[in-house]
């Protein structure tokens, strides 16, 4: 590259452009072509790149269709003898290796992180230009590949593909471009994982580059335009014959007359969704950085599942991640949801799962807002048990003790919608532990986690206590948990909640939510995305009709009303204050003797002390 930019700085940018015209006017200028490409770098001046690659493009556009393929061209100067060769062959040949060359150049400019914007513009608009008009028309999907691997490979964003000037083309609104985009990136996930996993490795030889690509990778195919995968009357194409398939590749004409049709239509759509299937799939068998795979998990479910061909293919990947718990399973938590609910996926484990994520960091994490409406709408079935429904509201009332007020109040609308929907769990509203064990009462021996009680001696004595609760928060299985035996004590204690939002929200509860032609379900979404923010100015918005004063019919003299507290005086008294502060100084002096009048004294000042005596006596 250095050798580049001291070749390109031998010319000035005349020279530069009289190279050009003289290459395009005569064939005796061949030799300009390897001068014009030793200045084509990203080190080299823009002005110096921009003329050469508008001279070798325009050289090289009219020809393209003449050249022989890149394998035979190196074959043939390879094994070429001193026999007479013909020259014309010859010539086509090194204007192969020549054109290959320049299309390296092209690439290692608009990859570079060194190259402008400009430059990387003009770079990519002459890559896309040979894509189209090699093969004669056909879209050249090698070409592509190279240049999407390149991209892939680079450290620089790729922000010079996916956000393009307002003047420049956008590629991706192309039906053929996304569709080998799909199939490139599918083949470069597919090496970078067996790049990975080999540990002899040169390509990938840090953990970052692997870092790098997967998240060029991802940025490529998260910024494809998902409106090429529905069907529609017709699509554009980049290259004049746009994708063929192998029985079309026989007869193009053919194929070229049928391609917008409404039968090839939605043949189209349905190849466009295998591969970005194959793609999607490939990508996510990838290791990927933990913020990268967080990312990921919050953009499947309405980005990638419904275009997917058979989204029950993504099973594998959503299970691992809602096994790894905390948030990770938290956003896995929306994707599995719709494969459960709309593509019949049985998943057992599902709501035993769902039931460790309640913890209280749940209700201070950045997606607790769609985690609460999931968990609202994966209890709302009517073939939820009643032990999984009485688990879930048990373990939701004793969170409502230690989290904050806002995450209180998505609580009790949990709770409120829970009682309404599944009125087997109303006794948890007000059950005593003498109705819970009298006579003989048996529970369900279908109903797995509650074991068929008996009376009698078979009865656990201790659990007759008063003020027991047989709930076990700690239990990660709903089915151990006794959900059933317990009562929602935690919501009454709400009453007293310090915030008055969440006091008044509680008294909602004591409807009869066994008639749900008098209720209604609570929206979560209206309290999910609470904080202390919002109830403050929820509060601080709201009118008050009765306001309470400060109003005394006479100004009070003490704290207390003396008859409230009887045998107790909150009055002040200055001789009784003064005589108790002169016994403790003359105690920590020395000996103290009390006269007459209770008034304490040294020995050495009694007649001190009476004649003081006296004198008041006096004055009296």
């Amino acid at each position: 590259m250095a050798s580049k930019q001291k070749k390109s700085k031998q010319y000035s940018i005349e020279k530069v452009k009289k190279l050009g015209q003289e290459l395009l006017t005569s064939r005796a200028h061949i030799n300009n072509i390897p001068i014009l490409l030793t200045i084509i770098s990203p080190s080299s001046s823009p002005e110096y790149v921009f003329e050469s690659i508008i001279s070798l493009q325009s050289f090289f556009i009219p020809v393209l269709s003449d050249l022989p393929p890149s394998s035979s061209s190196k074959s043939t100067l390879n094994t070429r003898k001193s026999s007479v060769v013909d020259a014309d062959l010859e010539y086509k040949n090194m204007l192969r290796l020549w054109f290959d060359e320049f299309v390296n150049s092209l690439i290692a400019v608009a990859v570079s992180e060194d190259s402008t914007d400009d430059l990387k513009d003009v770079a990519l608009d002459s890559i896309m230009d040979f894509v189209k008009r090699e093969k004669g028309g056909k879209f050249d999907s090698s070409l592509y590949n190279r240049f999407l691997k390149s991209v892939v490979y680079s450290t620089a964003s790729t922000d010079f593909l996916l956000n393009r000037p307002p003047n420049s083309e956008d590629f991706f609104k192309y039906m053929d471009v996304c569709y080998f985009t799909y199939i490139s990136l599918k083949k470069l996930s597919k090496d970078l994982g067996n790049d990975a996993s080999d540990d002899g490795s040169e390509v990938l030889s840090k953990s970052s580059d692997a870092e790098f690509a997967s998240r060029n990778i991802y940025s490529i195919l998260s910024n494809i335009p998902l409106e090429m995968l529905e069907e529609k009357s017709d699509y554009k194409t980049w290259s004049e014959l746009g994708f063929l398939s192998k029985e079309d590749e026989e007869n193009p004409v053919k194929s070229k007359k049928q391609k917008n049709s409404v039968l090839s239509s939605s043949r189209i759509v349905k190849k466009m969704k295998l591969k970005f299937t194959n793609a999607w799939l490939s990508f996510l068998r990838l290791k990927l950085p933990l913020d990268l795979y967080k990312e990921v998990l919050i953009a499947l479910h309405d980005k990638v599942v419904p275009f997917l061909s058979n989204p029950v293919m993504l099973c594998d990947f959503l299970t691992r991640s809602y096994a790894i718990g905390g948030v990770v399973s938290v956003m896995a938590l929306s994707s599995l949801h719709i494969l459960m609910t709309k593509h019949g996926l049985e998943y057992p484990d599902f709501y035993p799962k769902l039931y460790t994520l309640l913890v209280p960091s749940v209700f201070m994490a950045k997606h607790r807002a769609k985690f609460f409406e999931l968990l609202d709408s994966c209890l709302k079935s009517n073939m939820v048990s009643a032990y999984l429904a009485s688990a879930f509201t048990k373990k939701l009332s004793r969170l409502a003790l230690v989290v904050p007020p806002s995450g209180a109040l998505i609580i009790i609308a949990l709770i409120h919608n829970l009682l309404r929907r599944h009125p087997s769990i109303n006794c948890l509203v007000h059950q005593q532990a003498d109705d819970e064990f009298d006579g003989d009462v048996a529970i369900d021996e279908n109903e797995p986690g509650e074991k068929s009680l008996k009376s009698g001696s078979d009865q656990d004595t201790s659990s007759k206590k008063s003020g027991v609760d047989l709930f076990n928060i700690e239990e990660s299985d709903p089915a151990k948990s006794n959900a059933l035996r317990s009562s929602l004590w935690e919501i009454d204690t709400l009453r007293h909640h310090y915030c008055p939002p969440v006091s008044r929200f509680v008294l909602d509860l004591e409807n009869d939510l066994t008639v749900r032609s008098k209720t209604q379900e609570m929206g979560v979404s209206d309290f999910s995305s609470g904080s202390y923010a919002t109830i403050f100015r929820a509060e601080t918005a709201r009118r008050i009709k009765q306001v309470p004063l400060a109003f005394y019919n006479t100004i009070p003299t003490s704290l207390f009303p003396e008859g409230e507290f009887a045998g107790w005086t909150f009055k002040f008294d200055e001789d009784e204050y003064n005589k108790r502060k002169l016994e403790s100084v003359n105690a920590e002096n020395g000996l103290v003797s009390t006269t007459e009048d209770g008034l304490v004294s040294t020995t050495e000042d009694d007649n001190n002390i009476k004649s003081i005596k006296k004198q008041k006596v006096a004055s009296s």
